[in-house]
């Protein structure tokens, strides 16, 4: 008899999985998805949302308002991806994960529709999957983060209380466009007539496309940058200020909405995003001396630009940086913004589009001195704690997949 190993098995090798095999699985459009929630009595039409969409910091943006939300006493759903351990990670009510039970009964009834005609991808039926979790539990408003782009994607059915871009950065490029202005194009497919949407974006040009784009549609649009309160914070990367003024804006709007929040809400959702959401992964510090280790699922040139920011407000003998990659990754992009003075334990994430460090062993010659390669993420973190010194500091990172890994 079939379990939920054995469903969830089926999931990851039998469905279009971008996780595993990247742009083959990309299926951009709607006829998957709305014949799922066809299936599914429309379940992404009972309740109410807000919708998340950027390059970098939407999971981040999408956590902290969830945790607002919940101190506020509202029921609320988050939707993200991917997981970092459990597939149940992706979809939460209040911060708990979804039953394993519940995501074994969704699957084996959806199964049963596959056709050589239907054959929805793993995030089609992972967004359906969610939508019809927050509409069982009768969420009182659920936090959608969107998988890759914006227009096309499988969440953007929802018709949500207000929208939020993060900000514009080069990445999927193969999917997305090759340009800035592309991406934005892309990302700005949430933006929807009469519904608010919060520009976290700080780049002027973009900035003005953005806003462009929302005049157009007649959305009333919000600049992040403006706003000037400051919270703290139990997410400590730097790169964190810029995404709490999204927070802040999509809670301004949802004031304007009719939503009670109060400035208490606010400070204890910010304080207490790991506690209410288990969020985990975004400048985490997982020991903090002999040596301090820290991870980030920053993964391409944006955020490795916030990253060498961070690493230059470190204090430390040596910095150790375990770094792995995935397929498509502009590592000449990259690899400029990394410290040259650290050394370098390149790693081969364990997943089918994980990259060895053989196969760009070129390019690591090219940057830096100081290296060694492993084929698996634990030896090379093992490795560089047993050469560390207790001044030093280790960071784990270059993809989700890699931090993944260490937890």
């Amino acid at each position: 008899m079939e379990d939920y190993e054995d469903i969830l098995k089926w999931l990851y090798t039998q469905v279009s999985n971008f996780q595993n095999v990247g742009k083959s699985a990309y299926k951009p459009g709607f006829e998957n998805i709305l014949k799922l929630c066809a299936i599914l009595d429309n379940p992404q039409n009972k309740f109410k949302s807000i919708h998340i969409a950027g390059t970098n910091g939407k999971g981040s943006t999408s956590n902290m308002t969830a945790s607002i939300l919940k101190e506020a006493g509202y029921k609320t759903g988050l939707y993200t991806s991917p997981h970092l351990k459990n597939f149940t990670e992706r979809i939460r009510v209040d911060g708990n994960e979804c039953s394993q039970e519940f995501v074994y009964q969704f699957l084996t009834k959806i199964k049963a529709h596959f056709s050589s005609n239907f054959n929805p991808s793993f995030f089609e039926l992972t967004t359906a999957m969610a939508f019809t979790y927050f509409a069982r539990e009768n969420v009182d408003i659920a936090v959608i983060e969107v998988g890759l782009g914006g227009r096309l994607d499988s969440t953007n059915i929802i018709n949500p209380e207000v929208a939020a871009i993060t900000n514009i950065s080069m990445d999927h490029t193969d999917l997305l466009g090759n340009t800035l202005e592309k991406i934005a194009w892309e990302k700005a497919g949430i933006i929807k007539p009469k519904i608010p949407v919060i520009i976290g974006e700080t780049k002027t040009d973009i900035k003005q496309l953005l806003f462009q784009i929302a005049e157009e549609r007649g959305s009333d649009y919000y600049d992040a940058n403006l706003i000037k309160e400051s919270y703290a914070s139990d997410l400590k990367g730097n790169y964190q200020e810029q995404n709490k003024k999204t927070v802040l804006g999509i809670v301004y709007a949802l004031r304007k909405k009719g939503y009670t929040i109060s400035e208490e809400n606010i400070r204890n959702g910010f304080i207490n995003v790991n506690a209410n959401m288990s969020f985990r992964g975004r400048w985490e510090l997982l020991q903090d001396k002999n040596p301090m280790i820290v991870c980030d699922t920053a993964h391409n040139e944006d955020g490795f630009r916030h990253l060498a920011k961070q690493f230059k407000q470190l204090t430390y003998q040596h910095l150790r940086i375990v770094i792995g990659f995935v397929q498509g990754k502009d590592l000449d992009s990259i690899f400029p913004l990394l410290p040259k003075d650290a050394y370098y334990y390149f790693v081969k994430p364990s997943l089918e589009r994980g990259l060895s460090p053989d196969d760009y062993e070129e390019k690591i010659k090219k940057y830096f001195e100081n290296y060694k390669k492993f084929s698996s993420v634990s030896e090379g973190l093992k490795v560089a704690v047993k050469e560390s010194y207790k001044d030093d500091i280790i960071f784990v990172g270059g993809s989700n997949f890699v931090v993944s890994e260490i937890f």
